[in-house]
């Protein structure tokens, strides 16, 4: 397989492999599996044995845990370049959370054998995954601690600043009900949140979109 495929364009295309050798690129792209899923449509289930490493190509797709009263929390949504299902990837758990597509999702799996067989042969893409994981996981950390220490619309605040740093949050197929999801509210508190930043001038809103009008003040009300 040649490094002009579309599977290793991707690849090359993802900050996690960025920095990999185009041996170990190639390697990933013959054995990697490209996949298409229909808006809704589940594309792993927690508990279940792991594909492998997921990425993004096109779409929007949420990770998300269910609790025992069927009640959804949405753990991270991710976009296109994104990469998800990493843990399970690496050490061949079964999968920690489910997954579904938001969109329409075209969507590369790489087998786990696939991922760790490079990682092994590759120091340098090893440690550039090793960064990734330690800033999702003081990504967590800031989640859990927004949950236990903030309020709903200082919550909100700090998630509509992620949007501007991540664009897979602000697509339009972000609705205020997932976003109820992603900050263990509800769409109502949510809905009341967005009048108070409207209010206090931070946001205004252009038909369904949330515009930013004014970021120091909403940095101020996300603290």
């Amino acid at each position: 397989m040649m490094l002009d495929s579309p599977m290793a364009i991707m690849l090359r295309g993802l900050p996690y492999f960025a920095r990999a050798a185009d041996a170990q690129i190639e390697a990933m792209a013959e054995r990697a599996i490209r996949r298409e899923f229909t808006a809704g449509e589940m594309i792993y289930v927690e508990g279940e044995p792991s594909a492998g490493l997921w990425m993004v190509e096109r779409g929007r797709v949420k990770v998300f845990k269910v609790s025992p009263d069927g009640g959804e929390y949405v753990l991270r949504i991710f976009g296109p370049g994104d990469t998800f299902n990493d843990l399970a990837a690496l050490d061949g758990a079964p999968n920690a959370a489910s997954a579904a597509a938001i969109t329409a999702v075209v969507a590369g799996v790489i087998p786990t054998t696939a991922f760790v067989d490079a990682l092994t042969a590759d120091h340098e893409l090893a440690l550039s995954v090793v960064r990734s994981l330690v800033a999702r996981q003081r990504q967590l950390v800031a989640q859990v601690e927004d949950l236990a220490l903030r309020p709903v619309t200082a919550r909100l605040a700090r998630f509509l600043l992620e949007q501007v740093a991540n664009p897979a949050l602000a697509h339009p197929s972000v609705t205020r009900a997932l976003i109820a999801n992603h900050l263990a509210t509800t769409s109502e508190s949510i809905s009341r949140s967005l009048r108070v930043l409207e209010s206090a001038g931070a946001i205004r809103f252009d038909r369904h979109t949330i515009v930013i009008t004014d970021l120091p003040a909403l940095r101020e009300l996300a603290q």
